[in-house]
């Protein structure tokens, strides 16, 4: 947060959001430590490691065709955006923010002349937009360490989630999580005191006469020895004399059993959007595209949106800039399906080292040139094959 340092403080009204954080309060039925649960943690880290696996890339469009990554300094931008993370890491960062909170920041540093230089994601614990009198908003924040910084958002970009009831951020999920964190810590806690409830005392025995203190413990462990002794040699059988009455003490411990843990947990899971073979890896090929296409691909494509309209001024919109997010790298497919892509490699709508990728095969001299086979070449106006010097 060095950066954001030097941006603290500007000046009026009023939409807030609090933001789940690790050291917040929001959540109080966990103490606000919402990140810390496990079921919380493998149902973002999914979603959040396929959002880093997403190659952002600059395209300008013209009439000349398509360029990819034609300005340097955007592509070292989209993979390095500050000194403190690569792409990849801003982006699950991001990722992880959205899914605690459905709002996630990263505020855009430019240089003198306008241009983005570097990203920064902003960890805040409360968010407010502050309408100004000339017409523009910005954003408020509080940070953890108690510092507010407001920033244009026209700088910020902005990712939110179940956009529904505020018109600028996402409604959190603090309400729908409360009910079900509260079952599944109740649930943890309950198994953890039953356990420790095995270990109290199981016998009592009552002496009709006073004794020591030293006799009590005494004849205490004469009578579990004899207890102990009595099960190894498969007698079951225990004798005392009429000096005392052996009552044996049954605790009334509640454990919550399976059924009931499983319900919750799938309940969350499916407030998450995911579910249990996505969490442990166990999904097929089309279970994890369902899953791509349901839960990462609108959020890949809102980031990329995002990136394109606040990177790039509206005239350079206009003249065809644009980040898209390319998704190869986490594609689920068999090896079947794989091979079978070496099709679009002989039609030209692969590269032979885009096919290489999906392969994770590493990349090869003239791979990056589109071919095609000759009985593919495109038809000319009189029927006529055409290659690709005519």
């Amino acid at each position: 947060m060095g950066l954001l340092n030097r941006f603290f403080n500007k000046n009026p009204t009023q939409t807030r959001i609090k933001m789940v954080q690790e050291h917040g309060n929001y959540f109080v039925a966990w103490d606000g430590k919402l990140y810390s649960s496990d079921i919380v943690r493998s149902c973002i880290r999914p979603f959040s490691k396929a959002m880093g696996k997403l190659v952002l890339k600059h395209v300008l469009t013209t009439k000349d065709g398509l360029k990819v990554n034609p300005e340097p300094y955007i592509k070292i931008l989209l993979s390095e955006p500050n000194p403190l993370m690569t792409g990849q890491m801003l982006q699950e960062k991001l990722a992880i923010q959205l899914e605690l909170n459905n709002n996630a920041f990263a505020y855009i540093n430019r240089d003198q002349y306008g241009y983005a230089n570097e990203i920064y994601p902003i960890p805040c614990v409360m968010a407010e937009a502050v309408h100004l009198n000339t017409g523009c908003l910005d954003i408020k924040f509080t940070l953890k360490n108690g510092k507010t910084l407001q920033l244009p958002y026209e700088d910020i970009i902005h990712l939110r989630n179940d956009f529904n009831e505020d018109d600028i951020f996402g409604t959190s999920n603090a309400k729908a999580l409360k009910g079900l964190m509260e079952i599944v810590t109740t649930t943890d806690k309950g198994i953890v005191n039953a356990i420790k409830n095995s270990a109290i005392i199981r016998w009592l025995l009552k002496y009709t006469t006073n004794l020591k203190a030293s006799d009590l413990k005494k004849n205490a462990n004469e009578f579990a020895d004899s207890f102990l002794s009595t099960e190894a040699n498969g007698t079951g059988v225990a004798a005392i004399d009429s000096k005392a009455d052996a009552i044996q003490i049954k605790p009334n411990d509640y454990v919550p059993n399976s059924s009931q843990m499983d319900k919750t947990t799938t309940r969350i899971y499916n407030l998450f959007g995911t579910n249990e073979k996505i969490i442990q890896g166990k999904y097929t090929e089309d279970e994890w595209n369902a899953y791509y296409e349901s839960k990462v691909e609108p959020i890949a494509i809102q980031l990329a949106n995002e990136y394109t309209r606040k990177i790039f001024s509206r005239r350079e919109r206009a003249f065809g800039n644009g980040i898209v997010a390319e998704s190869s790298m986490l594609q689920y497919a068999s090896m079947r399906t794989k091979l079978n892509l070496l099709q679009m490699v002989d039609r030209g709508a692969m590269t032979p080292n885009e096919w290489r990728t999906v392969m994770n095969l590493g990349p090869i001299e003239g791979g990056d040139k589109a071919i095609r086979r000759l009985d593919t070449a495109v038809i000319g106006a009189r029927g006529g094959w055409v290659s690709d010097e005519d």
